[in-house]
């Protein structure tokens, strides 16, 4: 089972400061890395949050890169002003040692294309550049598996589909909700506090199913029924869930949805690679 989730650019509405929003981005980040989710989906909700949707993009993209070479990606921007203040995710991807002689045949790792007196080198955060031949632009992130150890490093590019455990996240923007639903092959899940309690019958049919989830997720002010309305009902393959039953609160933050949802899709439903 792979996991992906989707959530409205307005998520960041109710978040008045630059720093805030940063925070709350990190946050969603976090929930995704412990869970797995292979693919964060930012769909727009309506106008006037363009603004909202490119920092969400950047600073999830920006948390996900390795920190050795997130300089090389990213430059400077005002966008990513408080992200010094954040924790790495600590997840795959970013995981591993700094010293060349510690890295073993078969390891891989993410990479940035250098240029080195000259010459193209790939650059995956031990502290030896690695001479490399390549077709990509200085500056392109790659996926490498080690070929040969030290001394003579040498790396071959491989694809994350190479990778037989979870790695990280992609994350990609959509015009909108329809979208994202009408180009999703495999399970929808719409979270909603309108809909009906997670069933045995619901957790059977997860169980027992080989194709990716997609968690969708409503804003703060505005859930999954009041974006769609009536077209909820034309949906394939969907299945409308209430996480958070006898809820205390009146709303439930995005953030909280996620890590809520996730958690007990987690522990009822299993394995997610």
């Amino acid at each position: 089972m792979k996991l992906s989730i989707a959530i409205p650019d307005s998520s960041l509405t109710d978040e008045k400061t630059l720093e805030n929003k940063t925070r709350k981005i990190a946050s969603i980040a976090r929930s995704c890395g412990i869970f797995r989710v292979h693919e964060i989906i930012i769909y727009r909700d309506g106008k006037g949050n363009e603004n909202d949707s490119k920092l969400f993009v950047t600073i999830l993209k920006y948390l996900e890169t390795p920190q050795y070479f997130r300089r090389d990606v990213f430059g400077k921007t005002s966008l990513l002003k408080f992200v010094g203040a954040l924790p790495p995710l600590k997840i795959p991807n970013q995981i591993g040692t700094s010293d060349p002689k510690e890295l073993k045949k078969n390891d891989v790792r993410e990479g940035v294309i250098v240029r080195i007196k000259g010459q193209k080198g790939v650059d995956i955060g031990v502290n030896q550049m690695i001479n490399y031949y390549s077709k990509h632009d200085i500056g392109k992130r790659i996926i490498v598996q080690i070929k040969n150890t030290f001394p003579d490093l040498s790396v071959k590019e491989i694809t994350k589909n190479e990778i037989s455990d979870y790695w990280s996240y992609n994350v990609r923007q959509s015009s909108n909700l329809l979208s994202v639903l009408s180009n999703w092959d495999g399970i929808k899940i719409l979270t909603s506090r309108k809909a009906k309690n997670l069933s045995q019958t619901h957790i059977g049919e997860l169980k027992k199913s080989e194709k990716s989830i997609l968690v969708v997720f409503g804003s703060t002010d505005k859930g999954i029924h009041d974006m769609l309305g009536n077209k909820i009902n034309t949906i394939q393959n969907a299945k409308t869930i209430n996480f958070f039953p006898n809820q205390g609160t009146e709303t439930v933050r995005v953030e909280e949805a996620i890590i809520g949802s996730l958690a007990i899709l987690n522990a009822v439903v299993g394995s997610n690679k």
